[in-house]
């Protein structure tokens, strides 16, 4: 039987690491408020130029390296973001060319937070079909574009000006969002492989209805212009989240398709060895660990150090993962994520 392997992982982060105490030079919060609602302790932030594609690039680069695949061997990359470079178009032709390669295809996703799980599925089925011999999967953000303070030399404790009381206020209006998100990428390298090992199956979901608990509400061409000067001077150009209506869905979608997944293969959800859930909060993650009945010892969190990173939450924790011995072969690994759309779903994986 073809199994879809993952041969090798990598990840970057932004230059720029920004802790909760570093913060509150931009906005009223606090190291223990921040840490009691996300469990975020730090996140990064890229040095202004630094793109989405160039964080792909540096996972992309780490993760061939792992597999001892060379560049030239990728003959599909998919590209999961909600953050590209532009407008259009999107991220993966533009990686192609930074890695140098010929006129691949290079397919681009926007499943938000559930990006890689839905680009595993897609990835998977290029491979197992033939379309794809060795496939570049990427899942990279630069969120520090949604924030709204101006005064990036002082939050990176450099001699620029601070804040006035006036722009903290301003900026305070959307902690309960920025206080979350960092910038980062993850990378994987697959192939399709004879044996019992690699992906095992997906279950993955939609549904549109009440998309405005989580959405933009500007920038795009449901309004025309798609974007104007009083879209920024109202802060309509960051994300909306209505946060309890999210915590609600993320802690009854994520058991329930982790059990759909875990069934459709036959297997008891206990004899998952480890779950990698998407990284957006702590105490979500909390809540769908204690629904599972699963102990510490097969649950994999690192949102304290990296926010949430979006499409590269799960490739960065499977990197970290995989690389301190957490999986090991044969394990059963599960990856779980609800994002934006809203969108969510879970795969399972024989490592």
């Amino acid at each position: 039987m073809l199994r879809s392997r993952i041969l090798g992982t990598g990840f970057v982060t932004g230059q720029h690491r920004v802790t909760n105490d570093d913060l509150v030079r931009m906005m009223d919060t606090s190291d223990q408020w921040i840490r009691e609602r996300s469990g975020v302790e730090q996140r990064y932030y890229v040095e202004e130029g630094t793109t989405t594609t160039d964080l792909g690039l540096g996972a992309a680069r780490k993760a061939l390296e792992d597999a001892g695949v060379k560049a030239e061997e990728i003959d599909y990359i998919v590209f999961a973001t909600m953050t590209p470079d532009h407008y259009f178009p999107g991220c993966g032709g533009i990686l192609q060319d930074k890695l140098g390669l010929g006129p691949i295809p290079a397919l681009d996703i926007r499943q938000q937070c559930t990006g890689f799980i839905y680009g595993l599925q897609v990835s998977d089925a290029l491979l197992r079909s033939g379309q794809a011999r060795t496939l570049l999967l990427v899942g990279a953000e630069v969120h520090s574009g949604f924030m709204p303070w101006t005064q990036w030399d002082h939050l990176f404790g450099g001699e620029g000006p601070a804040p006035t009381e006036t722009e903290k206020a301003w900026n305070s209006r959307f902690r309960d969002r920025t206080v979350l998100f960092g910038d980062a990428g993850g990378a994987a390298i697959l192939r399709a492989v004879d044996g019992d090992r690699g992906l095992l199956g997906f279950k993955v979901h939609s549904d549109g209805n009440g998309f405005e608990s989580l959405y933009v509400p500007s920038c795009g061409f449901a309004q025309r212009p798609y974007v104007t000067d009083k879209d920024f001077l109202e802060g309509r150009h960051i994300p909306e989240m209505n946060g309890k209506q999210v915590f609600k869905l993320a802690v009854t979608r994520m058991p329930e398709v982790v059990r759909e997944v875990c069934a459709a293969q036959g297997v008891p959800v206990q004899d998952i060895d480890l779950l990698i859930a998407h990284q957006a909060n702590l105490r979500i993650n909390e809540m769908v660990q204690r629904a599972l009945e699963l102990p510490d010892s097969k649950v994999f969190n690192n949102i304290q150090r990296y926010g949430n990173t979006t499409a590269a939450t799960i490739p960065i924790a499977l990197d970290e993962a995989r690389k301190s011995g957490r999986v090991k072969d044969g394990d059963l690994v599960c990856f779980v994520g609800l994002g934006a759309g809203f969108h969510w779903g879970a795969a399972l994986m024989r490592a």
